[in-house]
């Protein structure tokens, strides 16, 4: 039986194809499963299907088709964007879908879509392994991959979807499809970078690498006067730095914590999240120029890699309002130290920053035409985060974020991952792939997805949906 119109009586049969619960407004668990990261959006579904495996996004899939209604996939629910929900749609919310198996001889794993860094790192450090992952542990694995996925282990093994070795993806046409270098090669290298424009993916398999029992990890903090010195030492530092020094610098409100002094707090200052992934006593040396600058705040420390990867978990809860720009460069030159110290005068003071984040290392040795990902040579992301909890601020804080954009024109390279920005126009998607990318892009979407059912995200659109 083919389902057009989601009445009343079309409902139960709806619900009996789903091992799930397929919630409507109303129903016990409906707002929370529709519930997203970013305040910003309040999207109410047609309905909700708490999905329990592959079986359920098959039926989604097709119950989608059917019906013409809006399709969105939500993970961790984390898309800056608001893709991860829609209003009067159907709403494929994967995170039951939690399972985990580590192959620890083989330095694999394989996890379900509904899994998210916290759960993901717990499982692997429990044998000593990680891959790249996402900076706030209830971030989902699935968007941060798609999306080309950075995190604090970047420099070192490259992005995330750099570590993804295969992954099962359910098709607009309700196939289940298998992706990897050997098999259905074209659609993996899309899924790498392209998003979740070709399918539904169920299962995602890493590659896993050797982590130290403790790293070093946390925050140093200066007063804002110091920020253009604080800026110019971290990049002398990162210049002829080992891929195991991360982290970023980044000019912030510092928040009432116990470790802050009082007389900084709801002060702007200078920070440098400090990551070193080597043993604590050399990665103590090689941060020694930070510490000689005398932050009034530091506590950096030897820590699990799990810790280095809930230090930002306090500023991310969920519930506050996001709007983000980001930007490749190719170079932190003093204009660019300059341009940012003058953009934070516009700065509120809630939990928005502006960050620069060192790429290269493995990033860059990686060739470009490995994947979807492009501009591999950039050498700093650029981010203008605005993030804020009261109606009253947004205003303000949208103007601030998208001033930034003239701030950042001069210096800016395309190619920036589509997840760093809430940009998702044509024009942007099209300028981050280059034109030789973004024809072999559509040619996939062409394949997989020809009436672009999978439309709720940074869009690559079929040639059928082109004018």
């Amino acid at each position: 039986m083919s389902i057009t119109t989601l009445d009343s009586t079309a409902l139960a049969e709806v619900r009996a194809r789903f091992d799930g619960d397929v919630l409507e407004e109303g129903d016990a668990g409906y707002d929370d499963a529709r519930k997203l990261f970013n305040a910003m959006f309040d999207r109410k579904p047609r309905l909700v299907v708490r999905c329990t495996g592959a079986p359920d996004v098959v039926a989604g899939v097709a119950l989608a088709r059917e019906t013409q209604l809006p399709l969105a996939i939500k993970g961790g629910g984390h898309s800056v964007n608001g893709h991860a929900s829609c209003d009067d749609g159907i709403l494929l919310d994967l995170s039951p879908m939690k399972e985990i198996t580590v192959d620890a001889d083989a330095h694999t794993v394989r996890a379900q879509a509904g899994v998210n860094w916290g759960e993901f790192d717990a499982a692997t450090t429990a044998h000593g392994l990680a891959t790249t992952g996402g900076r706030v542990t209830t971030t989902g694995i699935a968007g941060l991959t798609l999306g080309t996925g950075s995190g604090w282990l970047e420099r070192l093994h490259g992005y995330t979807a750099d570590n993804l070795i295969s992954a099962d993806v359910v098709t607009a046409d309700g196939r289940i499809v298998h992706a990897s270098e050997d098999e259905n090669p074209d659609l993996f290298w899309g899924l790498r970078g392209g998003g979740g424009n070709f399918g539904v993916v169920v299962n995602f398999e890493y590659r896993l690498h050797e982590v130290p029992p403790l790293v070093l990890g946390g925050m140093l903090l200066w007063p804002f006067e110091r920020a253009g010195e604080i800026m110019r030492a971290y990049r002398a530092l990162l210049a002829d730095a080992p891929d195991e020094l991360g982290g970023a610098v980044a000019i912030l409100t510092a928040p009432p914590a116990p470790f802050v002094p009082p007389e900084l707090h709801g002060q702007h200052v200078v920070g440098v999240v400090a990551t070193v992934f080597m043993e604590p006593e050399r990665g103590a040396e090689l941060i020694e120029p930070l510490r000689d600058l005398e932050p009034l705040v530091d506590i950096v420390a030897p820590m699990p890699y799990t810790a280095v990867q809930q230090l930002l978990d306090p500023m991310n809860p969920h519930g506050h309002k996001h709007y983000w720009k980001a930007e490749l460069v190719e170079e932190l030159s003093d204009e660019l130290i300059d341009a940012t110290i003058a953009h934070e005068e516009r700065m509120g003071r809630s939990h928005s920053l502006l960050l620069l984040q060192p790429l290269g290392g493995r990033i860059a040795r990686i060739p470009d035409d490995a994947s979807a990902i492009t501009a591999r040579h950039a050498a700093w992301a650029a981010h203008c985060i605005g993030e804020w909890e009261t109606p009253e601020e947004t205003e303000g804080e949208l103007a601030w974020v998208r001033a930034w954009a003239d701030v950042i024109a001069p210096f800016r390279m395309a190619g920036v991952p589509m997840t760093f920005s809430a940009d998702t126009g044509d024009e942007r998607v099209r300028a981050t792939y280059g034109d030789e990318k973004y024809a072999r892009l559509v040619a996939l979407k062409d394949k997989y997805d020809p009436e672009n059912l999978f439309r709720l995200n940074q869009n690559i659109k079929p040639s059928s949906a082109r004018s």
